[in-house]
């Protein structure tokens, strides 16, 4: 078994609104700065190869958390929103009403207009997880929120339909196992990076 942990990036201005950033290149803000700037791997990471999404705000993450530039990994983009990049989901709920329902019933095939559904991130995402098992190394990939989420998925065997098992947490590190093939089990959620007061 392969350990993985996948950390989301610290909070943005669009975070902050409750804006789906998708693809847009936000950076963190002043807070997520500062806020991120305190957190801590657990000890059982350190030394692990660390990675990150292109996006700016995955970059710097790591680069403050690990202390040294990541490993860029252009798979580890965030789901693109396409048409909804920038809107709440509470304003689309509003105003598009049965037709998102019907799309947020959809779970793992929910797509935006011209954007990917979270199986699409799955798909993305399986070779890159049969790579870092066959590597064999413990691994750090500073993501986002649909990866973590696509890549939970796939560990609890969960359609995303109703609510998940487990609420995944912000300033947090989730481990998983990755077998042979690059298939997760979770071996704990919720690992809090932030050191104890």
């Amino acid at each position: 078994m392969t350990l993985l942990a996948l950390i989301r990036h610290g909070p943005t201005s669009w975070n902050r609104d409750k804006r789906n950033q998708g693809r847009t290149d936000i950076p963190l803000d002043a807070e997520g700065r500062a806020a991120v700037t305190r957190w801590r791997l657990p000890a059982e990471l350190a030394g692990a190869r660390v990675l990150a999404s292109p996006l700016a705000r995955a970059v710097e993450t790591a680069l403050l958390l690990a202390g040294h530039p990541p490993v860029i990994e252009p798979r580890l983009i965030e789901m693109d929103w396409g048409a909804w990049e920038g809107r709440t989901t509470e304003e689309l709920r509003a105003t598009l009403g049965p037709a998102m329902q019907a799309n947020e019933d959809r779970g793992l095939d929910f797509q935006p207009p011209d954007g990917e559904s979270p199986r699409d991130v799955q798909n993305r995402l399986k070779p890159w997880l049969a790579e870092i098992a066959a590597r064999g190394e413990p691994t750090v990939a500073v993501a986002h929120n649909g990866v973590i989420r696509a890549v939970t998925a796939l560990a609890w065997n969960w359609t995303m339909l109703g609510k998940p098992p487990v609420r995944l947490r912000r300033a947090v590190a989730h481990l998983f196992d990755l077998d042979a093939t690059g298939h997760p089990s979770v071996r704990v959620l919720n690992v809090p990076l932030e050191p104890l007061p």
